[in-house]
């Protein structure tokens, strides 16, 4: 069960779908500062690949990934498993300044590099990727975990996908966040480290927007950040908002925050509301307030009426199958590499254009 009430701490768990044979797909785990590394091993171990070593220069975030994953080798060096020719992704949750430069390092030794959200804290690090992308012809995949671990955001995209609502014209995008405030790390309230509110969970939000509405580009014309309520962290951004415009004419608006109350039962009343020409679609993502502590509701209304779908349990988690058969194949049908990109460029834009609404007080 994944723990719902600690978004850092957030691991859903699947059915095992496996797509290769136990020791065709090995990978490793490495630099476990964000909790979204578990989530990102379960999903690939459900999907059938085999997690050989972890890595961290910490021994108690080690001791606590054997916890669950009691068969790991522990490496003394991320050298170690850089020179395993067995490895081929190596799978990291880093301080968020530090993915970048790390991924780099992954794609330069031959390796596919699998990262938490989000990618990059600055455009330079963005750039150096791109770079070393194409040059070394590795992947630098990341785990945009509000839609590809999200059974409602896979429906839904299986619904746009399949003309249910006609052309997409907006994505409006809610993600709101519990903070945790006491058991967060130091880096947690370093900008320079974090990237600011647009730039970590805004990422999300931007991903979600290319894949909906089928944009390749957009240009950011609004984007805000402010922190309301934390003058004791005064680099925290507790609130932000954007308004893209993708390069297809359809828009976007999206809140992120941290201000989900105690009393909520989930981390997050995540929600994504998609308009199209013939009728909309609505996720609820992690409950259903006030109605449901089940997660994953879908909404559709269209022209022959209303439907509720509550898809927890029946969709599924393909992404993470398409990116081991990606790695294996060189294909790219779980994400594509300019997707990718795109998506963090994005909000790195955002972030940089990003005006101060108000100060802690």
């Amino acid at each position: 069960m994944a723990q719902k009430s600690d978004g850092m701490n957030y691991a859903p768990r699947g059915k095992p779908r496996p797509v290769v044979q136990p020791g065709e797909f090995v990978y490793a785990a490495a630099h476990l500062d964000h909790g979204h590394i578990y989530g990102m091993s379960n999903g690939l171990n459900e999907a059938g690949a085999t997690l050989k070593w972890v890595y961290d220069p910490d021994p108690a975030k080690v001791d606590a990934f054997r916890k669950t994953y009691p068969q790991v080798k522990v490496a003394r060096s991320l050298d170690e498993i850089l020179n395993d020719a067995a490895v081929k992704l190596v799978a990291a949750a880093a301080v968020p300044s530090d993915r970048g430069p790390l991924g780099c390092r992954v794609m330069q030794a031959g390796k596919d590099y699998f990262t938490d959200k989000t990618p990059f804290t600055s455009l330079d690090q963005l750039a150096e990727a791109r770079r070393v992308a194409a040059a070394t012809g590795r992947k630098y995949a990341v785990y945009y975990s509000e839609r590809l671990h999200s059974e409602a955001g896979m429906h839904a995209g299986d619904l746009v996908q399949g003309g249910a609502i006609g052309r997409v014209v907006q994505v409006l995008g809610l993600g709101p966040h519990r903070l945790a405030k006491a058991s967060r790390p130091a880096w947690f309230f370093e900008k320079a480290k974090y990237g600011g509110i647009l730039c970590d969970i805004g990422s999300h939000q931007c991903e979600q927007f290319l894949f909906y509405s089928g944009a390749t580009d957009a240009t950011v014309t609004h984007a805000a950040v402010g922190n309301y309520a934390n003058p004791d962290t005064p680099e925290l951004e507790d609130f932000g908002e954007a308004t893209l415009t993708g390069d297809n004419g359809a828009a976007n608006y999206f809140r992120v925050d941290w201000f989900t109350p105690a009393g909520l039962s989930t981390w997050g009343d995540g929600r994504t509301l998609i308009l199209g020409t013939k009728g909309y679609i609505e996720l609820r993502k992690y409950l259903d307030v006030g109605h449901s502590a089940t997660g994953d509701n879908v909404v559709l209304v269209d022209e022959k009426g209303e439907q509720h779908f509550s898809v927890a349990g029946q969709v599924g988690f393909r992404f993470f199958g398409e990116l081991i058969l990606d790695g294996l194949n060189r294909t790219e049908n779980a994400m594509t590499q300019a997707h990718a990109f795109k998506a963090a460029e994005l909000c790195l834009k955002a972030q940089a254009a990003a005006k101060v609404l108000t100060a802690a007080r």
